[in-house]
């Protein structure tokens, strides 16, 4: 997979109509429906974390594609919140190339922040799962589960 100006998958606050997505207005070519699978997504303190999942989970969101003319700084400022540093031990999250469904089952790279190593160990030991895979619908009534 080349790992060069990918589009960035969101699965929370970085949706549209979410808290951080005011970050990214302005500056995306598009927005559309995807899907991560095999990873899983965790509550994490007011915003969730993803950890990949062998065993077949999938998580909803979006895939972000920021306008050619502001992509290196976009992925700046995503990298600064999600406190991601290349290559730096201890990461809250890790930016990585991984692959998502969009319309009609295509599949795309995009780049995704998954939980950094101790923070995904110890949501897989203790952490609350986001019921369905999708952070938006885990606050509605009925939300599956």
């Amino acid at each position: 997979m080349d790992a060069g100006r990918l589009p960035v998958f969101v699965y929370g606050t970085l949706r549209p109509g979410e808290a951080n997505h005011g970050l990214l207005l302005g500056r995306t070519a598009a927005e559309t429906p995807a899907v991560l699978p095999g990873a899983l997504l965790y509550e994490g303190p007011g915003y969730p974390y993803a950890v990949d999942d062998p065993g077949g989970g999938e998580i909803r969101g979006e895939l972000i594609d920021p306008l050619p003319e502001v992509y290196e700084a976009v992925l700046a400022d995503l990298d600064r919140l999600e406190e991601y540093v290349p290559g730096a031990p201890g990461n809250l999250y890790d930016r990585l190339a991984r692959e998502v469904r969009v319309a009609a089952g295509h599949v795309r790279p995009a780049w995704v922040y998954l939980a950094g190593t101790a923070t995904a160990r110890a949501l897989r030991a203790d952490g609350v799962p986001v019921r369905g895979g999708d952070w938006r619908r885990r606050r509605l009534p009925g939300a599956p589960g």
